[in-house]
């Protein structure tokens, strides 16, 4: 039987998807507008959205 390898994450999901998406925008930005930009940006939206309900679902309240 295959066993699957694990690994901990070191880092929070929300901290991870941040990033992302700041990395993202930073390469959108010296992309020229088209498909290519359009598609770094619509990921980095979705992962700061991602983000936000990621913190949502942990908070206490």
């Amino acid at each position: 039987m295959f066993k699957r390898r694990r690994f901990k994450q070191l880092r929070p999901l929300t901290e991870r998807l941040i990033e992302e998406a700041k990395w993202l925008r930073e390469e959108a930005k010296v992309l020229p507008p088209g498909s290519e930009r359009n598609k770094k940006l619509r990921k980095a939206r979705e992962d700061e959205a991602a983000a936000h309900i990621a913190e949502w679902l942990t908070s206490p309240g």
